[in-house]
C-alpha cells in the first residue's frame, strides 16, 4: 500500500508593500522557510499570491509543503488564502497561518488550533472566507508592544535586525519543529 506524505499549507500573513515590518512577520517566516528548504516562490494570479511547493524533511518525516504569501493586504487576504487552500491541501486542519501577535512577547511562538481571531483582522478575514471555519492552526509570532507608540504605527515599523535574525535561525528551528508535530498528527489521522 502506498502512503502519501502528510501535506501542510503554510500561509504567512503580511503586507507586501511593507516588507520586514512587525506586521509582516508572517511573510518573513515564509521567506525564511523557502530559503531553508529551497522552495521557489512565484506569483500565481489565480490564487492571488506568491506560492511554492516542495517535499521537505522535518525530523525524519517527508512532508509535502506548500508556502503561500497572499498579495492582498493582510486585513482582506482571506479570499486569497481560501482560494489557495482549495487548490492545495483542501483541509483547514492542514493549514498553518503565521501572523503577528501584538500582545505576545517578542520572539515568542505560540501555537493554537481553532478558536476566534482574537482581534486580529487578518485572521478574521481568513475565518470569514472559510465560511466561519476556524479549524486551522495559527502560529502567533510575538512582536511585543510599545505602549508609548500608537499600535498602528508600531506594527508597521521595521523589525530590528536581531528579530529578523532570530526568525531565520533559532526561531525558524522552533517553527520547523512545530510544523513537524502538526505533520505527524496529520499523518496519524
Amino acid at each position: 500500500m502506498t502512503t502519501w506524505p502528510p501535506r501542510l499549507f503554510v500561509v504567512g500573513l503580511g503586507n507586501l508593500p511593507y516588507p520586514n515590518t512587525r506586521h509582516s512577520v508572517g511573510h518573513v517566516i515564509v521567506d525564511a522557510l523557502a530559503a531553508r528548504f529551497g522552495v521557489h516562490m512565484s506569483m500565481n494570479r489565480s490564487v492571488g499570491g506568491f506560492i511554492g511547493h516542495s517535499d521537505v524533511l522535518f525530523s525524519d518525516d517527508i512532508v509535502s509543503l506548500t508556502l503561500f504569501k497572499p498579495k492582498p493586504l493582510m486585513n482582506i487576504a482571506g479570499p486569497s488564502v481560501a482560494s489557495a487552500l482549495r487548490n492545495t491541501v483542501k483541509l483547514p486542519t492542514s493549514m498553518v497561518v503565521v501572523h503577528d501577535a501584538l500582545d505576545h512577547k517578542v520572539k515568542v511562538l505560540s501555537v493554537k488550533l481553532g478558536g476566534s481571531a482574537n482581534g486580529h483582522n487578518g485572521v478574521r478575514s481568513v475565518i470569514d472566507a472559510l465560511g466561519a471555519n476556524a479549524d486551522f492552526y495559527r502560529f502567533r509570532i510575538g512582536i511585543g508592544r510599545d505602549r508609548a507608540v500608537d499600535p498602528a504605527e508600531y506594527v508597521l515599523s521595521k523589525m530590528p535586525p536581531d528579530e529578523l535574525l532570530h526568525w531565520s535561525g533559532v526561531g525558524l528551528d522552533r517553527v520547523c519543529s512545530e510544523l513537524g508535530k502538526i505533520a505527524s498528527r496529520n499523518r496519524a489521522t
